[in-house]
């Protein structure tokens, strides 16, 4: 299979003290639609991020750098790093 781009949006919210405990990832077909869901999601989330990656689906294949259309709020390592 080849790779293709994905764009991803995670949403965090609170667990157990002060853990974070991810959402479902939600799949978008483009950038600008996973930066909007993550824009609606922002204020009622802990934290959210917004990203496109290459991957091979099928494999569980990954891009160890995506891209980042946006962060809010508290997120969880490596999503925390500058």
């Amino acid at each position: 299979m080849p790779r293709e781009t994905v764009h991803i949006v995670q949403a965090y919210i609170l667990g157990r003290g002060r853990a974070l405990k991810a959402e479902q990832a939600i799949g978008c077909k483009d950038a600008a639609e996973a930066a909007r869901k993550a824009e609606r999601l922002a204020p009622n989330r802990e934290g959210v991020i917004a990203y496109s990656a290459s991957a091979d689906v099928e494999m569980g294949d990954y891009d160890e750098n995506p891209t980042i259309l946006l962060k809010s709020g508290r997120l969880p390592p490596p999503w925390n790093e500058a």
